[in-house]
Order: structure tokens, then C-alpha cells, then sequence
């Protein structure tokens, strides 16, 4: 018959942990030098994961200002009333004037 969660049923009189399983004092302290090994790389991990954090963000900092700073400077250097260009828009020709001026080409 299986327990409550459909296990089998594991009688009584048999141990989780035999004698024949019990670990000596010398196999703990092997263990505790592995978990102490382990513990203190994720230690490193962490300190080396925060030190690459903070210079990411000092790197993003000083992008924003590098690019706040040619922004201010390319401003100042297009005369008043001359509208800027944008890189990241396609030239002022439309799609509508492209048509229109292929119909006056064709007419004429």
C-alpha cells in the first residue's frame, strides 16, 4: 500500500540511517573544508560581481554626460533658426513627394 502522496510505504523497523551510513568525525570536517571552500568562492563571486556592477554604472554615468556634453555643443554650434537634421530620421523627402515628383516627370 503507498503512503499519502503515492509513495510506497517504507516500514518502521527500517532506518532512514544505518550504522552502516553514519559518517566518521574526519568525513565531516571534509565536508566543512568543502563547504568552507565553497562558501568563501561565492564570497569572491559577489565581491567581483558588485565591483563589475558599480563600474558599469560609472561607465553609464559618464556616457550620459559625454553624451549630454555633444549634445550641448552641437547645438551651440548650428546657427539660430537652421533646423537640425536627425541621424535617425530618413531624409525630409516623404513618400507622398517622391510620387508627386515622379508625376511631374512623367508629364513633362
Amino acid at each position: 500500500m503507498s503512503g499519502p502522496n503515492g509513495d510506497p510505504t517504507i516500514p518502521i523497523d527500517e532506518g532512514i540511517i544505518d550504522n552502516e551510513d553514519e559518517f566518521s568525525e574526519e568525513e565531516y570536517a571534509a565536508i566543512n573544508t568543502m563547504l568552507d571552500q565553497i562558501n568563501s568562492c561565492l564570497d569572491d563571486l559577489e565581491e567581483r560581481n558588485d565591483s563589475l556592477n558599480g563600474k558599469l554604472h560609472e561607465l553609464l554615468e559618464s556616457n550620459r554626460q559625454a553624451r549630454q556634453e555633444f549634445k550641448v555643443q552641437l547645438s551651440s554650434a548650428i546657427p539660430p533658426g537652421v533646423e537640425q537634421a536627425s541621424p535617425y530620421k530618413d531624409s525630409a523627402d516623404t513618400e507622398e513627394e517622391k510620387g508627386a515628383e515622379g508625376e511631374c516627370e512623367d508629364k513633362a
